[in-house]
């Protein structure tokens, strides 16, 4: 693959890069990364970032009764007006 065609694929690939990260599939028989060392260097930089991320920012669950006390703000507050 000339230099020109490989730069078009990257471009290519890394445009749908979001789509495929979000369909959860394996990115890692996608055709493309089988031959191409910067869209996989690319790949394993993202991958940690998002790991760091997930690190940094924990999702955590809310309370069971948080959709009472919400609830319950809401009825306050209308009683109120």
């Amino acid at each position: 693959m000339t230099e020109d065609a490989n730069n078009l694929a990257c471009r290519q690939f890394q445009a749908q890069l979001p789509e495929l990260i979000g369909s959860g599939e394996d990115l890692a028989a996608h055709p493309h990364l089988q031959h191409c060392a910067l869209c996989r260097a690319l790949l394993v930089d993202l991958n940690t970032i998002a790991e760091t991320a997930r690190q940094m920012f924990p999702i955590v669950e809310p309370s069971d009764d948080l959709w009472e006390h919400i609830e319950s703000a809401i009825w306050h507050d209308e009683k109120l007006r």
